[in-house]
């Protein structure tokens, strides 16, 4: 079964060739299809800002290591007891990559992200083909694409990320960072009313995407002084949610000068292992009674992502295609940071939708 994975340990972004990590398509057996598994035909799978770090050995160096989470496809067979949500044969899918125990105590108190057995099962989505079990697999709204469908996952870090914001209508937001979760947030946070929805990017086209799709102001970081300008959109207030999609250790350092007193602050990207941030206690959690949160995945969200899906502008975000057999090319594409998304197409079905 053809599958991406990664090939050789090192950065995407390293200047030598002979250090550089690499992307490869390579032969993985077919996972077995269990019970109460679901085995899906891979249309489309997109390239997470989490996917480089595989290849830099964040979570091991044993290569090939498979990639791949944020994926859609085709129902292709079902184990014999995979009869509970009522999937069948050609329903069109996505899904949560994570599969859940259930029976540990972080699964039965309501906590699934800190599911004591979450990293026993790790199935690459960039293949052509992938089994989950049925309690991972949701059947995609008729309006949505395949092509679109593949953002399920990505739009459920988007709901989570509101979740831990707990925004009231009227609140004024900023959002660091104008990649694809930044932007599915800022779409997300409009959705709730935000007021001063205000996006801080470098990057020009970023910038521009954000204000097409309902920021109202735009900051950059490099050109602009940040506290300046954000204490001028918010009249000297300061934001009421600030949130980091960035992951950059650069820029999160000044978010907490933006925050309005009583603010909360959520960490939503995956940062350097060995970043640690400087916290000043007294000025930021005694005098601003700031609340800091982070997120590491979406449990419980994924009903409410799909439930979002067919109400979201995602063409922009779906417009770099490449075939399975391109793999690199699409890796390199994303590391350009020519597109906002990049998509890897990993079987051509068509799709009515």
């Amino acid at each position: 079964m053809k599958t991406v994975a990664v090939t050789r340990i090192g950065s995407l972004r390293a200047p030598d060739e002979a250090t550089r990590g690499r992307i490869g398509v390579v032969d993985f057996p077919e996972q077995e299809l269990g019970p109460e598994d679901v085995r899906i035909r891979v249309a489309y799978a997109a390239i997470c800002g989490s996917d480089p770090h595989l290849a830099e050995g964040f979570f091991g160096t044993d290569v090939p290591i498979g990639l791949g989470h944020e994926i859609s496809g085709v129902v292709e067979a079902l184990g014999e007891r995979a009869t509970r949500t009522g999937l069948k044969v050609g329903d069109r899918v996505a899904g949560n990559f994570l599969k859940f125990c259930g029976t540990c105590r972080a699964c039965v108190d309501g906590r699934q992200q800190f599911c004591e057995h979450i990293q026993e099962y790790n199935r690459p989505g960039m293949a052509e083909t992938i089994t989950w079990h049925e309690s991972q697999v949701h059947r995609l709204p008729d309006s949505v694409s395949l092509l679109k469908g593949c953002l399920l996952e990505p739009t459920s870090v988007a709901v989570r990320i509101a979740d831990k914001t707990r925004i009231r209508v009227g609140d004024r937001v900023a959002i660091c960072g104008g990649g694809p979760i930044g932007q599915l947030a800022l779409q997300v946070m409009k959705r709730f009313g935000a007021t001063s929805l205000t996006m801080i990017e470098p990057i020009a086209e970023r910038r521009d995407m954000a204000l097409r799709h309902g920021a109202e102001f735009t900051i950059d970081p490099v050109a602009e002084d940040q506290q300046e300008r954000a204490l001028a959109i918010t009249e000297g207030r300061g934001y009421d949610v600030v949130i980091d999609a960035s992951g950059s250790p650069r820029a999160v350092r000044g978010l907490l000068d933006i925050a309005a007193k009583g603010a909360t602050v959520v960490y939503g990207a995956m940062y350097p292992d060995d970043f640690e941030m400087p916290l000043h206690l007294s000025d930021y959690l005694y005098l601003k009674e700031l609340t800091l949160t982070g997120v590491f995945v979406s449990p419980y969200a994924f009903p409410r992502a799909l439930q979002l899906l067919p109400h979201l502008e995602l063409d922009e975000l779906t417009e770099a295609v490449f075939d399975l057999d391109d793999a690199a090319a699409a890796f390199e594409a994303h590391v350009s940071g020519r597109h906002p998304k990049v998509v890897i197409r990993c079987n051509p079905i068509e799709d009515a939708a």
